[in-house]
């Protein structure tokens, strides 16, 4: 019934002599992420949340971008696949600095209690 791709940004490395960006597409820079209010008018989601997830580009003179956390409520049934990175190797550290934190996906529950960790090959359906 609906079919959206959307690419999620998160932090650049750093470089010499200056820290990485954070919340930003890298790998697809012609693209942006879809609008909030595009996205929930256009599709039975809610964005719940969209925020940096500070600290999370690793420490250092330098330090890399922050990643984001985005949490979406899907308002009817739905499948749903994942494609990312960083979730098993962190990004990391140069010239003395730490690495990134690790990226993860999970499904909460509707009970907002049950946290259900996602693995490699998992799929969703809801």
């Amino acid at each position: 019934k609906y079919q959206y791709y959307e690419t999620i940004c998160g932090g650049s490395g750093a470089g010499p002599g200056f820290r990485g960006t954070d919340g930003i597409h890298t790998h697809m820079t012609n693209s942006r992420i879809t609008d909030p209010e595009i996205l929930e008018l256009r599709y039975p989601v809610r964005l719940k949340k969209f925020e940096v997830r500070s600290g999370s580009g690793g420490a250092g003179r330098y330090p890399g971008g922050d990643g984001v956390t985005r949490e979406l409520i899907f308002e009817e049934d739905m499948k749903l696949s994942i494609l990312s990175n960083r979730r098993k190797v962190a990004p990391y550290g140069m010239n003395g600095g730490s690495p990134g934190e690790l990226g993860a996906h999970w499904v909460m529950r509707a009970d907002g209690e049950t946290k259900v960790q996602m693995e490699s090959s998992d799929q969703v359906e809801m």
